[in-house]
């Protein structure tokens, strides 16, 4: 392990220890959720509150909330599939794109995939009212190994604003404004958990495939929490209820969405020891910054125009020979 992956993760443990730590109850699988797709590859645990998404060469899997939600806390425990994993994306996700074809909002945590010895990379993304052509793209590289042990994620989405949370340390937080209009989610959204082959675009942007020689590729949740107002997808014109108002209101006053100088602090240290992509600083794709991005000079000037880290982070040494796997998968190999 290089020098650098051993400073960023005393940073992230040394961060997270100074932090209140995040407590919310937690719900067993039959309290919340329900099985999206590949029902034959969705194991749950005895006691009904780990499950764990497979996929293999027949299908990926997932599960959704059973309730949509008017804002709220959305967090799990994860922990991705080991091995070689390029192509395989696990997603943990609100979303309403069922409910709302042409005007969805999505808020994304996506684990892309990796080649052995290399880090995993986690994306967070936004879309607001179908804006996916505006998509406001951050890149990560997890300063620890998320295959070994189940680490925390979460989502804090009020109508003030959104927080993405790894290990109850905030890593990202875009405030709504009004420049944002119907950027900014604002629909009642569901929960989901997926694992699917992304070979297309996941792993060095499509260059490495999933290759099922390696599968199933496993990945375990648990720890599964949602906070906030349940709102029946049929009864929604008239869900803007007084009720979901309190709910909200109490979230907002809650230790959870009031980002303390120690937050600020956290957030600041994970994003300049671990942030390698911002849309912020794609001028290619975005020549004028969108109204949420607050450009930093000292910040832009590590990253080239096309949004990407301009210097590689150094994280361990070279992987043995033998540690490497072959060849891209060739489709004799799916």
């Amino acid at each position: 392990m290089g020098t650098y992956r051993l400073l960023a993760l005393a940073v992230l443990v040394g961060t997270a220890a100074a932090l209140q730590a995040i407590n919310v109850a937690t719900v067993e699988f039959e309290e919340g959720y329900t099985p999206l797709f590949g029902f034959d590859n969705i194991v749950r645990s005895a006691d009904d509150r780990t499950v764990s998404l497979l996929l293999d060469r027949s299908t990926g899997s997932g599960f959704v909330s059973s309730s949509m939600y008017q804002h709220g806390f959305f967090s799990a425990s994860i922990k991705l599939p080991s091995d070689y994993t390029a192509g395989v994306v696990v997603a943990f996700y609100v979303s309403n794109g069922d409910v709302f074809e042409k005007r969805h909002d999505e808020l994304d945590f996506e684990f892309l995939g990796n080649i052995r010895g290399k880090p995993w990379r986690v994306q967070t993304n936004m879309y607001g009212n179908g804006s996916v052509s505006r998509g406001r793209e951050e890149r990560y590289v997890l300063p620890f190994d998320p295959t070994t042990e189940f680490h925390r994620y979460s989502i804090l989405w009020t109508r003030a604003a959104v927080v993405f949370f790894v290990d109850d340390v905030p890593v990202r937080e875009v405030r709504r404004s009004a420049a944002m209009a119907g950027d900014f989610p604002s629909k009642p959204m569901f929960l989901y958990a997926t694992v699917w082959d992304a070979s297309t675009w996941a792993t060095s942007g499509g260059r490495y495939s999933v290759n099922y020689r390696y599968g199933p590729f496993v990945a375990s949740f648990t720890d599964l929490a949602l906070l906030g107002c349940r709102v029946d997808p049929i009864q929604m014109p008239s869900s803007g209820s007084a009720e979901c108002t309190a709910v909200e209101d109490a979230l907002l006053a809650s230790d959870l969405a009031v980002m303390t100088l120690e937050k600020q602090q956290a957030m600041r240290r994970f994003r300049e020891h671990n942030m390698v992509y911002s849309y912020c600083y794609d001028t290619l794709r975005y020549p004028v910054p969108f109204p949420e991005c607050s450009v930093v000079d000292s910040e832009r000037r590590r990253f080239k125009g096309n949004g990407h880290l301009r210097l590689a982070l150094r994280r361990r040494h070279r992987p043995r020979p033998e540690a490497r796997p072959g060849r891209p998968t060739r489709a004799a190999d799916m």
